[in-house]
């Protein structure tokens, strides 16, 4: 597999397979400069078993996403249009060879209905999914397209949808463009599994059989003049450390090779499937799980550390302290599984936490977490190399708190229930004493515009 040097992955996993805690403190003290770790600083990290340890590498990867997002968390709906789907993934419910599930692909109507009832919920920033495979008479680019654009005609008063990124198929490079013309945000691309004879096993047919086109297509990506990209792996494929490594050795090449690394990644974990017989390879412990998050973290500290609803509430409370900085919530994962007086079947994997999102945004305040549906960095040009300028450095947190306050008190005044909204303005008051004059007073003249009605500002 391109880019992914296997001999030297498992020898520095053997290399450091023993680290004392000075090493570890050295490593550790180089993270919270806000620098990207080498692979062989991180597999020190990957090494650790010893509870005093790995409680230092939690509140070191706590103190890193402080620096440079500050306490803000990031809401997102994913909205499934699609799962019909070429490709015989092993491991997932959209699989050609699965005819358990109601397959389904939405029109441009159901997909602007889906995306008013999550508007009538107070989100904001949408992830569109699809399986790999076209309606009739479209092809994936222009049915991505199509669904694009019926999301952001949605209107729910004076809501709209701020951002839609989108979860797809590798592309070329024209079709691409394409999607960067519909006004996307983030691409995701998750290589799954980046252990060259795991991925072969796991996608045994399809066009997701060809590894390389798969890594391909976020340097296609670039190339289209989309700079804001996701990778993630899917955890239980293949051993954790290596997976960790690789794709670590991804980020590497894409700095390489275009000055910029992932915009986000994600850490999805193995969840059962509707039709689908399989059990995650090596399986990875909640434990286990939480510190390749925390060492994410501190690897690259300027990323986006995206969790799903594929975990419990319990857990998925816990790891955000460990440098979580965007989360689903509401999720559903089957197309029109929005639809709440109807029965959906079609899910892409079952769902760990099935809290509504006035609960979890409740759950995030009284975490002393900041909910913020923000999106202005996208607005404002602050993507590719300008966001990695303004994150590296710890620089972009003065914004991201504004805009999460300004998010936050839209929701609390539109939609938020009776008890949300106490804690919300009490939050929002402790902010506050935080902020510069400047900033107060900036603050105040938002809630001002957002009290006579006005939505979607942003600094």
């Amino acid at each position: 597999m391109k880019y992914i040097d296997e001999g030297k992955i498992n020898g520095l996993l053997e290399k450091t397979k023993n680290v004392d805690e000075k090493e570890v403190d050295e490593v550790l003290a180089k993270s919270l400069l806000l620098q990207r770790l080498s692979l062989e600083d991180t597999a020190k990290l990957l090494s650790v078993t010893d509870g005093h340890l790995l409680e230092k590498i939690f509140k070191t990867a706590k103190e890193v996403k402080q620096r440079i997002y500050g306490n803000r968390v990031v809401l997102f709906a994913p909205l499934y249009i699609s799962n019909y789907c070429a490709n015989n993934c092993l491991y997932c419910a959209f699989r050609a060879d699965n005819r358990k599930i109601k397959r389904s692909h939405l029109t441009a109507d159901e997909v602007r209905g889906q995306t008013e009832i999550l508007l009538k919920k107070g989100h904001k920033r949408i992830l569109v999914v699809a399986g790999e495979a076209p309606p009739p008479s479209k092809t994936n680019v222009d049915y991505y397209v199509e669904a694009i654009n019926a999301v952001y005609a949605a209107r729910v008063g004076e809501n709209k949808i701020k951002r839609v990124n989108i979860n797809c198929a590798p592309l070329n490079i024209g079709e691409l463009k394409k999607l960067k013309d519909a006004g996307i945000g983030t691409l995701q691309i998750f290589q799954e599994t980046y252990h060259g004879d795991t991925y072969k096993k796991m996608h045994p047919r399809g066009p997701k059989s060809d590894p390389d086109n798969r890594i391909d297509g976020i340097d296609r990506a670039f190339s289209a003049g989309i700079d804001d990209v996701g990778i993630g792996v899917l955890y239980g494929l293949y051993d954790h450390k290596f997976e960790t490594l690789a794709m670590l050795s991804h980020v590497e090449h894409l700095e390489k090779a275009h000055n910029v690394g992932p915009h986000t990644i994600s850490v999805p974990r193995i969840e059962p499937a509707e039709g689908v017989d399989f059990n995650a390879p090596y399986e990875i412990s909640d434990g286990e799980f939480k510190k390749v998050i925390a060492i994410l973290r501190l690897s690259v500290p300027y990323t986006g550390l995206i969790l799903s609803t594929r975990e419990n509430p319990r857990f998925r409370d816990e790891l955000f302290d460990l440098g979580i900085s965007q989360i689903s919530a509401a999720s559903k994962t089957s197309p029109g599984g929005y639809n709440e007086s109807e029965e959906t079947s079609g899910a892409q994997f079952v769902l760990g936490d099935n809290r509504s999102l006035d609960e979890v945004m409740g759950t995030l305040i009284e975490k002393g977490f900041i909910p913020s549906f923000c999106a202005a960095c996208y607005r404002s040009s602050r993507t590719g190399e300008a966001f990695m300028n303004l994150a590296k450095p710890g620089t972009i947190k003065g914004k991201c708190t504004m805009n999460a306050l300004i998010t936050l008190k839209e929701y609390l005044d539109d939609f938020a229930s009776e008890d949300v909204k106490r804690k919300g303005y009490i939050m929002i008051k402790k902010e506050e004493e935080k902020l510069s004059p400047e900033e107060k007073q900036s603050l105040r003249r938002f809630y001002e515009d957002i009290d006579k009605g006005l939505r979607d500002e942003y600094v």
